[in-house]
């Protein structure tokens, strides 16, 4: 890491830098490798593992083993769908926690040990553990994740620091190295010698996380201990109050549905899925009444909420990479390579791959775009995103249909499909970021960037109310409609773009 760091970069306020951008960049990013290392070694496996034993397995490569729970793919991809939504949801109570309560320093710190907590829960055999250690899970990440990114912003100058979005690109470089190592470590020993061994190997990778970010916390912007609008002894008493009063009530009301005997997954799914379409349209609405906002925060509220709605639909069809796309990979495409068989985990190391090769690519352009005035505007990123995300899925559905009568495809057809997720993630994902972090109101900083991962669990909730009511996302119809969905929303945005740019004020 020494051999990156260069001195007084043109820009900073001095010191040392992390290829020309702030020092603590590199803390934030080497903390970020680790979690990220953690969540998708879970990823990885997770689906994978709820069908192992069932009908809807494949042979999953070399040495696959058996003793997964055996649950059809609807049923996987409704679990895999609400967890990673609740995930995302819960980064707006995280973002609340920080505003109010701890600050984002010390709201990271708790995260990142309930991770762990929810990784070694996952490491005991049994189906009830699977549930508690995914909420465990869902509730660390969600404390984590909207403070770190809010971390990476304060590292900056203001909105018009032109090295913003290289350096929240260069983030997701970090991000995507944890990705691309955790279905090589992780789930090669998940599925091909202990599934729960693979899910405690995740906890010994979020401890290296919090190691790492409690030693160099020192080099973060004071910002990130920072309280910015505390709780009241009053508003304390308040919330808790209302807060164990929501726990009585569903106490009370699932202990009555298991008490007559008619509980079933449903019974938790629906709900979840349900708060995690209500939820980000209730937030947003709040935001945008919130009379204490200047015209010009309303102005930049009403331009994010396009970047929201695009973003959903972008999230509902690249998420299923580890659902959809991976049982395809797991089942139907071959998992050999001039003779060497690998594991079907290894195809999620796709896609972080290309972020580590592309990415930089990217955040050059943007800059040098930037010194020529020539840079694409936000709205032109978002539109080319999720037009390729559409083509994307149009090009699933040739090996789809290669592979109806039992052919097993080429493993290039996933490692094509991926490359193109890339292209529209990286015009979409840190430039979403980024233009949070310009357009949050002072009042909502941690919490605007909580409302931009509820765009995730927009995506995802669509896609588990799908599989619970019985839509198989796994046929050629159902996937070149969600493609023709996500193409419609990018010339939807290209066409308002203008207008939409009126509402952004002197962020472009």
């Amino acid at each position: 890491m020494a051999s990156s760091v260069t001195k007084d970069a043109p820009g900073t306020t001095g010191g040392p830098t992390f290829f020309g951008h702030p020092r603590g960049l590199a803390t934030l990013f080497m903390t970020e490798m680790w979690e990220r290392f953690s969540f998708y070694g879970l990823r990885a496996l997770l689906v994978v593992y709820l069908v192992a034993g069932g009908p809807d397995a494949g042979e999953g490569g070399a040495g696959h083993q058996g003793g997964g729970l055996a649950m059809n793919l609807a049923t996987a991809t409704a679990i895999y769908s609400v967890y990673n939504a609740m995930v995302y949801l819960l980064t707006m109570p995280g973002g609340w926690l920080a505003d109010r309560v701890w600050g984002p320093r010390k709201t990271v710190t708790v995260g990142s040990v309930i991770i762990m907590v929810g990784h070694l829960t996952l490491a005991l055999p049994g189906e009830p553990t699977l549930y508690v250690g995914l909420a465990f899970v869902a509730i660390g990440s969600g404390l984590l994740k909207a403070n770190i990114s809010k971390m990476v912003g304060d590292l900056y100058n203001g909105p018009e620091d032109p090295r913003r979005d290289g350096g929240f690109t260069i983030f997701y470089i970090g991000i995507n190295t944890g990705s691309f190592l955790a279905p090589l470590v992780i789930g090669s020993i998940g599925q091909t010698v202990n599934w729960h061994l693979g899910f405690g190997l995740a906890a010994v990778g979020m401890a290296l996380g919090l190691v790492q970010f409690l030693i160099g916390s020192r080099h973060l912007d004071a910002k990130s201990s920072h309280v910015p609008a505390p709780l009241s002894a009053e508003e304390r008493a308040s919330w808790l109050r209302k807060g164990l009063l929501w726990v009585l009530a569903a106490v009370v009301f699932y202990g009555i549905v298991v008490g007559t005997g008619t509980f079933t997954l449903n019974w938790a799914m629906v709900p979840l899925t349900v708060l995690g379409l209500v939820i980000p349209i209730a937030v947003l609405v709040r935001i945008k009444r919130d009379k204490e906002l200047t015209p010009s925060d309303q102005g930049r509220m009403t331009g994010y909420i396009w970047f929201f709605v695009a973003a959903a639909v972008f999230w509902m069809i690249y998420d299923q990479g580890a659902s959809t796309v991976q049982a395809f990979g797991d089942a139907k495409t071959s998992t050999s390579v001039f003779g060497w068989h690998f594991p079907s985990t290894w195809f999620q190391s796709i896609n972080p791959l290309f972020i580590i090769l592309i990415a930089p690519l990217f955040a050059s352009l943007w800059l040098a775009l930037n010194r020529r005035s020539k840079e694409p505007t936000t709205t032109a990123k978002f539109a080319f995103g999720l037009v390729m995300t559409g083509l994307s899925f149009f090009v699933f559905v040739i090996p789809m249909g290669m592979a109806s009568d039992g052919t097993k495809v080429s493993p290039m057809w996933l490692v094509l499909i991926f490359l193109m997720h890339t292209i529209a993630e990286l015009c979409i994902s840190p430039v979403g970021l980024s233009v949070t972090t310009k357009l949050a109101p002072a009042k909502y900083g941690s919490q605007l960037m909580g409302v931009w991962f509820l765009a995730v669990t927009a995506g995802d909730s669509v896609t588990g109310l799908l599989s619970i009511g019985g839509a198989d996302l796994s046929t050629t119809g159902m996937v070149a409609l969600e493609a023709s969905l996500a193409v419609l929303a990018g010339f939807a945005v290209y066409m308002y773009r203008k207008k939409i740019t009126s509402t952004m004020s002197e962020v472009q």
